[in-house]
């Protein structure tokens, strides 16, 4: 079979990046319909599949990542469900009995206790300490594709670097990110 001569640049770790990005992700898209969720979950499982270390002895790396990938999505569906919308607050005040004016009824729902206050911003404190500890060029490529949102080609014409090197900044601040939400998980 003739490839062509970029072929080769798309396979990282056994993996034909071409596939997962061409049929994994919109895949995960349709089971998240949502595009940044479904990058989430791929970029996650490419992080799982990486720290798994044993791509050599991996028959078929393709239907491994999409096993991956099915457990990432598992879990953020998981962690979705911990979160609850609030009640309809539009009448609570009017309610009978209640005695809250309608900002006092806000406030019973929205505001966190000291402690949960306290550990947001620790956690925060660890993130921005992980970020700003990520070499400049890394740091940049991570603002720009997770906060920015531009897309890992975008970000490769923008620095004037390969796609491959977006890829890789891109895997060791979230192998980074991963590593320092581990130490914080109780």
């Amino acid at each position: 079979m003739n490839r062509h001569p970029t072929a080769a640049a798309a396979v990282w770790l056994g993996l034909d990046l071409r596939w997962a990005y061409g049929s994994l992700l919109p895949a995960l898209w349709r089971s998240t319909r949502c595009v940044q969720r479904a990058q989430d979950v791929l970029h996650d499982a490419f992080v799982r599949y990486a720290l798994a270390g044993r791509h050599g002895a991996i028959a078929q790396p393709h239907a491994y990542l999409r096993v991956v990938a099915r457990s990432v999505l598992a879990d953020y569906l998981a962690q979705e469900r911990r979160f609850v919308a609030l009640p309809d607050l539009e009448g609570i005040a009017d309610q009978p009995g209640s005695g809250a004016a309608p900002e006092e009824s806000l406030l019973l729902f929205t505001a966190p206790s000291a402690e949960a206050l306290a550990d947001l911003q620790q956690r925060l404190a660890a993130v921005q300490r992980t970020i700003e500890g990520l070499p400049p060029r890394c740091r940049e490529v991570f603002w720009l594709c997770r906060v920015e949102g531009h897309t890992q080609p975008e970000i490769a014409e923008r620095l004037g670097i390969s796609l491959n090197m977006v890829e890789r900044h891109l895997m060791r601040a979230l192998l980074d990110l991963r590593a320092a939400r581990e130490l914080l998980q109780p």
